[in-house]
């Protein structure tokens, strides 16, 4: 059991939910990163969710994407990207989570990637490009060295399709709140209770709810019906606001706080 099943395992036990805030590595640079990543542990995080910056990022929205192109432009690399994990581990067990398209990690060779990021400290990997069908040789090669493999699920997915995505899915299964691309949003879809309900009756997994959370009472919202809330845009536009000035990483931390507790 790794950490992200663990810290899902003691939240079911205790009636607790989980706040899952993502960050994209190396933006505005490593440093930075592991900075915001202590900081949101101690603001209250359950798991972290690190982005991998890509240069095509399909299905993220304008505020994703800008962060990508600071972290690119300042030169993060895969290799700099575990670096920085294994600087985490050193003061930290915050649970894990690699977000990633699927061609930077193809590319590194499935083999390699799994056996360096197990020993890097990564707890899971999402490749949100990555279709179930295809998912076999990823899901095969991933859970060995002991890594989650989380995928996503849409409001559209068929209950077959939903069965497949929910079976190839371990740590927990990440619902997307809405169709189209990340981005914080005024109002949560009013189908997402039907939807988690629905996904509910395909599996025993924990079900952690993203896109479009952006408010304490979207976070609210989401845990009366799934054990997790993630916020990514919401979280990233902050960074943007405060890169550069030297409050970064407590900027960060009190946002984070104030989302998950209603205070910052």
């Amino acid at each position: 059991m790794n950490r992200i099943e663990s810290r899902f395992r003691e939240l079911r036990a205790s009636g607790g939910k989980a706040f899952i805030p993502f960050v994209t590595a190396g933006d505005p640079d490593l440093e930075s990163t592991h900075a915001i990543v202590l900081a949101m542990e101690e603001a209250g995080a359950d798991v972290v969710e690190l982005g991998v910056p890509f240069s095509d990022p399909i299905a993220d929205g304008p505020v994703i994407q800008r962060a990508t192109e600071r972290s690119l432009e300042a030169g993060t690399t895969l290799d700099g990207i575990l670096e920085t994990v294994r600087r985490i581990r050193a003061s930290s067990q915050i649970p894990l989570l690699l977000f990633s398209y699927y061609n930077p990690l193809l590319s590194r060779g499935l083999g390699r990637l799994a056996g360096e990021l197990a020993e890097a400290g990564i707890d899971g990997v999402l490749a949100s490009d990555l279709t179930v069908e295809e998912s076999g040789p990823f899901v095969e090669t991933m859970r060995p060295k002991g890594l989650s493999t989380v995928f996503l699920v849409a409001p559209t997915s068929s209950p077959e399709r939903i069965g497949r995505i929910v079976g190839a899915s371990t740590g927990f299964v990440y619902a997307v709140s809405r169709t189209g691309v990340t981005g914080a949003g005024d109002e949560l879809s009013g189908e997402l209770t039907g939807f988690i309900r629905r996904l509910r009756t395909s599996t025993d997994s924990p079900i952690a709810v993203g896109f479009g959370i952006s408010t304490p009472q979207h976070v609210r919202a989401v845990w009366r019906e799934a054990d997790g809330a993630a916020v990514g845009s919401a979280i990233v536009r902050e960074i943007e606001a405060h890169a550069g000035r030297p409050d970064l990483a407590a900027s960060v931390g009190r946002f984070v706080r104030w989302l998950r507790e209603g205070q910052a």
